[in-house]
């Protein structure tokens, strides 16, 4: 995927920034072509070393990078020359979408297969089982434990699985 085309897609630039946080945005919003060290990378961007390094590893574990080391024949230090491979993010982000899928069904059915109940000082929720040991009072400020409705979140829950499943469909098939 072009540089360019990284600029103008937000949904790329949030994942790169949960990926990286914002000390290592700079690194992954400015891939050069062709390979760098971290050092040229670091003194480029006006970064510290770590806080390039800790970037391009992220990249490296989220296969968005690769390296190849080149050992100094005079003094024996390796080199690592880092490439970018930003062809991946399509790929990653759909695992992602499967993962946040799976995640969304499992809470899902635990919103759906447990009773809730809320103190409505504290704002703790407790299940029912939880609730029962306390006799149905909060264990921090004594008030009693209402019933609490969750049908709210469990709608909202659905309609996003809706969303992701017609998303991820759509995708595979076209």
């Amino acid at each position: 995927m072009a540089f360019e085309d990284l600029l103008g897609d937000p949904v790329i630039q949030k994942y790169l920034h949960e990926l990286v946080g914002p000390t290592g945005m700079p690194v992954a919003a400015a891939p050069p072509d062709g390979e760098v060290t971290d050092e040229e990378l670091a003194e480029e961007l006006g970064l510290e070393l770590n806080d390039v390094r800790r970037a391009l590893f992220i990249l490296y574990e989220n296969d968005l990078a690769t390296y190849r080391r080149v050992r100094d024949e005079d003094s024996g230090w390796l080199t690592y020359l880092w490439t970018f491979e930003y062809d991946n993010i399509p790929e990653n982000l759909e695992e992602e979408m499967h993962r946040l899928l799976d995640a969304l069904e499992e809470r899902q059915d635990y919103e759906q297969n447990h009773e809730f109940y809320l103190c409505e000082v504290c704002s703790i929720r407790f299940e029912f089982g939880e609730a029962m040991d306390f006799g149905f009072e909060c264990p921090e400020c004594g008030s009693p434990l209402e019933s609490m409705e969750n049908n709210r979140l469990v709608d909202a829950m659905n309609q996003r699985i809706d969303e992701l499943r017609e998303e991820l469909n759509a995708d595979v098939t076209g």
